[in-house]
């Protein structure tokens, strides 16, 4: 017998789309490069060699230490001897220790904090002075412009500011514009640099 009526066949259509509807979505397109106008250096801390620690144990206190990181990454502690410390967080660290020392201590109670640190980073491009920058302390990427000497007016593009960081194994960019964190824009938040970036001031394309 022959259906005239398209009842049927709507009907059909529906349940499809019901079935098909939890069907999950593509994937979103790729992300394009990373572009960042602040960054207020919220990340925890991680310990390097060179970075000045002090280990101090509030009941052995006869156990404290103000020691730095040496090349090789470790501190030499009372009674355990060597210790891995960096590419540690502090925290990280004091309950490494606290597992080391259970059997010497009786409060489990170690506290690491950071004394001091030198970082460098890298200056090039448009700037007076490239090169290397250390730093003891947090730094900006405009500050650290000014370390370099500052821009070279002449040439430099202050808008498209980039630096190039490596996070967990691959290179990431961030494009800053400089000109309006120089100029005291608003709602220009400082972007903070971190160890071994490499910040780059293009030149301005100049018409002949």
């Amino acid at each position: 017998m022959k259906i005239s009526n398209p009842a049927w066949l709507v009907l059909l259509l529906s349940l499809a789309t019901i079935l098909f509807s939890g069907c999950q979505l593509p994937p979103p397109a790729h992300q394009p490069a990373v572009t960042a106008s602040a960054d207020t250096n919220t990340d925890v801390i991680i310990l390097r060699a060179g970075d000045a620690i002090k280990v101090s144990f509030p009941g052995s206190p006869n156990l404290d230490t103000a020691q730095p990181i040496r090349r090789d990454g470790k501190i030499v502690m009372p009674l355990v001897g060597e210790v891995e410390a960096a590419d540690m967080t502090p925290d990280a660290l004091q309950q490494k220790l606290i597992k080391l020392y259970a059997d010497q201590i009786s409060s489990k109670e170690v506290l690491v904090t950071l004394a001091s640190s030198s970082f460098p980073v890298f200056i090039t491009g448009s700037v007076i002075h490239p090169g290397k920058i250390l730093s003891d302390h947090p730094i900006t990427a405009l500050e650290a412009v000014m370390e370099a000497g500052g821009f070279d007016y002449g040439t430099a593009n202050m808008k498209t500011v980039k630096v190039s960081r490596m996070e967990k194994g691959e290179m990431k960019s961030y494009r800053l514009d400089l000109k309006a964190a120089l100029e005291g824009g608003k709602n220009v938040k400082p972007f903070y640099l971190k160890p071994n970036d490499i910040l780059f001031v293009p030149q301005r394309l100049q018409i002949f």
